[in-house]
């Protein structure tokens, strides 16, 4: 709600064969970027990007090494572009990567984005908040009520993809899997903005579809300060197997070749056009000079971009083949453990934010129309009274994705009227 541009990116890979199931499973990825300009854009869509094709791309059979690899491999890539651009410097952004497989469930992790398991009414939090609040409290010297501890800032992420040559990846799993398991992977302005009873309960309660929008939705009306991703995944009895993917990405080795070509040619160019300007002005001397200048321009521009290639070729050669594995960390989830509570307490907690709207458009004045949302929270309470908690938690989701239609439609009536003013 606050934000001009979206510094969130995701990947949604099933497997197109039983093959690949086998070999690769199901691969989601949910990055948070982060730095000035559009660096955080560029960061966390290349970690989605170059995680994927990292991890399909490898050698080695261990999936929790290939996957290991794809991240670090991502991680170098990222902090190799960001060195290359003083606008892009320390660009950097959390991943949060899950491989759904025969073996069970495997997560790559960097950062303070989540993932998270519900299985029979229970979430478990897979992840550790690469965050100060999170190392703080583990470290067991603040107590997290403690006047400290309610002081740390938030926001402060302690490691990410991008800002360092080097990167520790956790790696958690293979978690068994059940039928009926739910997966959710989110950016923290879902997780900064809806707590975790609020996530279970929405998701125990709530097709996957619905589930989605109503966390985006609540997470927007609370304030919206930060972009909310969500993706969400239930392992059924199917052979797990979908023949929709995503097209293949062009490979990053092929960009990274063009666009070094390109900065050779152009160094060369601009010399070439000066010596033509002096010779066209009949300065032989000045001529002479810019054409050694665009001959050693050319071979330093081609030199420099060919030891990079060569250095980056190396490391990545190194890390597909499994001979340059890093060490793994992490090891230890759950972290946290919420039960979902589809009860009144919790009803009226998510009514609340209705209810704060109603009186902000009052207060403005909005035109919005709450015949809909009256109807939906009636039935709710309705439900409430007679004991089932779960239709009563879906019909105040749904009232709260109609109070977000409202406002949108809400906002695009005062742009239109401002439009027109101006």
């Amino acid at each position: 709600m606050r934000r001009t541009n979206n510094q969130d990116s995701y990947s949604v890979i099933p497997a197109q064969s039983s093959e690949r199931f086998m070999s690769r499973g199901h691969l989601f990825v949910v990055a948070d970027g982060m730095g000035a300009h559009a660096a955080g854009e560029l960061a966390s869509s290349m970690a989605t990007e170059l995680i994927a094709m990292n991890y399909f791309r490898t050698s080695i059979a261990n999936a929790k090494d290939s996957l290991h690899v794809a991240v670090s491999e991502a991680n170098a890539e990222i902090y190799q572009r960001g060195q290359q651009n003083p606008e892009f410097h320390n660009m950097g952004t959390t991943a949060s990567t899950l491989a759904l497989l025969p073996c069970g469930a495997v997560i790559a992790h960097v950062g303070d984005s989540r993932v998270y398991r519900l299985r029979d009414g229970v979430m478990e939090q897979l992840t550790f908040d690469h965050s100060l609040v999170w190392e703080v409290q583990a470290s067991g010297q603040v107590h997290p009520e403690s006047a400290l501890g309610q002081a740390l800032p938030k926001n402060v992420i302690t490691r990410s993809l991008g800002p360092n040559a080097d990167v520790q990846v956790d790696i958690e799993g293979p978690f068994e899997l059940k039928i009926g398991d739910k997966f959710l992977l989110c950016s923290d302005g879902l997780s900064g903005q809806v707590d975790d009873v609020e996530i279970a309960t929405l998701l125990e309660c709530l097709p996957e579809d619905l589930a989605v929008e109503v966390l985006v939705d609540l997470a927007n009306l609370r304030g919206g300060p930060d972009n909310s991703t969500v993706v969400v995944t239930t392992v059924t009895d199917g052979p797990l197997v979908s023949n929709e993917a995503k097209a293949t990405q062009p490979s990053n080795d092929d960009t990274l070749v063009f666009w070094g070509t390109i900065g050779a040619i152009v160094a060369c160019g601009i010399s070439s056009v000066t010596s033509v300007a002096f010779w066209l002005l009949q300065q032989p001397g000045p001529m002479i000079i810019a054409v050694l200048g665009a001959i050693i321009s050319g071979v330093i521009a081609a030199m420099s971009y060919s030891s990079f290639k060569e250095q980056s070729k190396r490391r990545q050669l190194a890390l597909r083949d499994g001979t340059a594995i890093p060490k793994a960390f992490g090891g230890n989830a759950p972290y946290r453990r919420y039960v979902a509570k589809p009860d009144e307490t919790l009803y009226r907690r998510l009514g609340k934010t209705v209810a704060e709207l109603r009186e902000a458009a009052k207060l403005k004045n909005w035109l919005m129309d709450w015949d809909q949302i009256d109807a939906l929270q009636k039935q709710g309470c309705s439900a409430m009274r007679s004991g089932d908690g779960k239709s009563a938690i879906s019909f105040q989701a749904k009232a709260i994705i109609e109070t977000m239609n409202q406002l949108r439609e809400q906002h695009d009536r005062s742009a239109n009227e401002t439009a027109i003013d101006h």
